[in-house]
């Protein structure tokens, strides 16, 4: 049986029992990544390593969106 993985994307709680990266969760909710600065348990990832690191249970993502106004 997979253990299911608790992890919180901007403050909200989800719940995963697959393997997931960085790259996998932006995907899944449809971000543009080139228009956003991601932070992986307080640290700033660059986009060269989200394919590279793996959800853990209680992991903290934060993304942060550019948008452009005038």
């Amino acid at each position: 049986m997979k253990e299911t993985k608790r992890f919180f994307l901007n403050g909200e709680e989800f719940f995963s029992n697959k393997v997931l990266n960085l790259l996998d969760v932006i995907q899944y909710f449809n971000y543009n990544s080139s228009l956003l600065v991601l932070e992986y348990n307080h640290f700033i990832c660059p986009k060269e390593s989200w394919h590279k690191i793996f959800i853990n249970d209680k992991d903290k993502i934060e993304i942060v969106t550019i948008v452009g106004g005038g």
